[in-house]
């Protein structure tokens, strides 16, 4: 059996840290990928965003809460996991990237260049229209 992921997208927001009683590191952030195609009918350059939720344990996720930031842009390699908890006598779930390898893919800028460089923010979960392509 095969559960991977691999995911290219931006941080929708900086990451989050905190530590298990054993010390152990567990990182948490929202990342953004995006899909573009042309509309059939209209022409139209269409977009629609996806929102993952992403885990990552240990020194790797101290790496990523040190080093990633909102905006950035991330090669994540991972597996799905499905998590469940009780809520209001309501069962939720939540399905996340467990990852296991991040690559930052943002290159390297100047002091002067990160004053200038301008990114299109990603639109929050809810912001999207969900109309789908085919």
């Amino acid at each position: 059996m095969l559960n991977r992921v691999e995911l290219i997208g931006r941080l929708g927001r900086d990451p989050e840290t905190r530590y298990t009683q054993d010390g152990q590191a567990i990182v948490n952030f929202s990342m953004a990928t995006s899909m573009e195609w042309r509309d059939k009918s209209s022409g139209e350059k269409k977009t629609k965003v996806e929102w993952h939720r992403v885990v990552v344990f240990g020194k790797l996720g101290e790496i990523c809460g040190q080093y990633l930031s909102k905006g950035k842009l991330v090669y994540i390699e991972g597996r799905l996991q499905t998590r469940s908890w009780q809520q209001d006598g309501i069962t939720r779930y939540a399905t996340e990237i467990i990852a296991s390898d991040m690559k930052m893919l943002d290159r390297k800028q100047t002091g002067a260049e990160r004053d200038d460089a301008q990114s299109e923010p990603m639109p929050e979960p809810g912001q999207i229209d969900d109309d789908i392509p085919f």
